[in-house]
């Protein structure tokens, strides 16, 4: 059998490595073959995480790209997409691809069709705020991160919709072995883009660090707190990631409470909870299907349950210990590879 991934990026870009270029080595297991064609490469990310703008020649490239892809779909017995085929363009050629009954599966982790209706910018809003559902109406079958992206599949006609998280490969993440730190390291992990959530708690951090064993480690961005030298900044590598999330003593995921945010799919603290990591988390969405408060971690709302938690789980090492292990045995059961690995395989098979 042989599969055709559409994904958004490279295997670097955090949404398309997750949701699809994870799977791959165990979909082959199987003996489903893979080809894979992103929408963006590798120097694309390079450049967004560095922030430089993006030619509008490379940008024109990237469509003809995608476009002249599509020529090869029959090629292939299934074709999974990423979100949708051309970003900012309509919905024209998944239409043509149900007109021609070619049975697509699209996935989503995050909120995406919210771009097109909350767009601030009244032309977007105008051509594209069906856009989303049409794409999911047209589909086979959405593959959803979550309730708050499946209801909307639903809402939108989708044929089939399966809620599909997204997970880790439980023996990547080793779980956490001695609880006891001379340092308690408070850590987050994430991209530039979703550091804002951070900085709109650093009022929390700055009390917190003035506890004088405790540090705050951020992965995968270097805008500066402006908290000292108790914030380490430390490059994100996969090659990397696990290692530096298991330094961690604690680990957080901040959130706004608004729409965009009830689509995320709660992944760093799956992570964190793989690690055998306690959590503290934003009472917001995905967070509240993942963290049970008070048993695998905390889910907070106000500055000061934040500035309560953190502290409570700082001097705890025994409530550390218990909460990190119940989290690692939640994720083992509910949201790793070897756990969703079949259902994949069910619907690139079946659909």
């Amino acid at each position: 059998m042989k599969v055709l991934y559409l994904t958004k990026y490279s295997r670097n870009g955090a949404s398309s490595r997750l949701r699809s270029y994870q799977y791959f080595p165990f979909l082959e297991a199987k003996g489903i073959s893979i080809t894979v064609s992103p929408f963006f490469d590798e120097n694309y990310l390079i450049d967004l995480y560095a922030g430089k703008p993006i030619a509008k020649s490379k940008l024109l490239q990237f469509y003809m790209q995608r476009f002249f892809r599509l020529f090869s779909i029959y090629k292939y017995d299934r074709i999974v997409i990423e979100k949708e085929l051309l970003p900012y363009f309509f919905s024209w050629f998944e239409k043509l691809l149900f007109l021609f009954n070619v049975k697509y599966i699209v996935d989503y982790d995050d909120a995406i069709f919210h771009n097109y209706d909350l767009s601030s910018n009244k032309a977007i809003l105008f051509l594209f705020k069906n856009k989303i559902n049409n794409v999911m109406k047209y589909s086979n079958c959405v593959l959803a991160g979550n309730s708050y992206l499946a209801e909307r599949a639903r809402f939108s006609g989708a044929k089939k919709v399966v809620v599909l998280p997204t997970v880790i490969d439980i023996n990547v993440y080793k779980p956490k072995i001695n609880y006891s730190s001379s340092t308690i390291v408070i850590g987050w992990i994430g991209s530039p883009s979703t550091f804002k959530y951070v900085q709109k708690y650093a009022a929390v951090f700055s009390k917190i660090l003035e506890i004088d064993n405790v540090e705050l480690h951020i992965i995968g961005a270097t805008e500066d707190l402006g908290l000292g030298n108790k914030v380490k900044y430390l490059k994100w590598l996969e090659e990397t990631e696990v290692e530096l999330i298991s330094n961690f003593d604690i680990g957080i995921m901040p959130l706004e409470n608004n729409l965009w945010e009830r689509g995320k799919c709660a992944y760093k603290i799956i992570q964190y909870m793989g690690c055998g990591i306690p959590v503290v988390a934003s009472a917001v969405g995905m967070n509240k299907e993942v963290v049970e408060d008070e048993i695998n971690g905390f889910l907070v709302e106000t500055e000061q349950q934040w500035v309560d938690r953190l502290s409570q789980l700082i001097f705890d090492i025994d409530l550390r210990k218990r909460m990190g292990e119940k989290g690692r045995i939640k994720v083992a059961s509910e949201f790793s590879i070897q756990q969703k690995l079949d259902v994949l395989v069910s619907i690139l098979t079946n659909e």
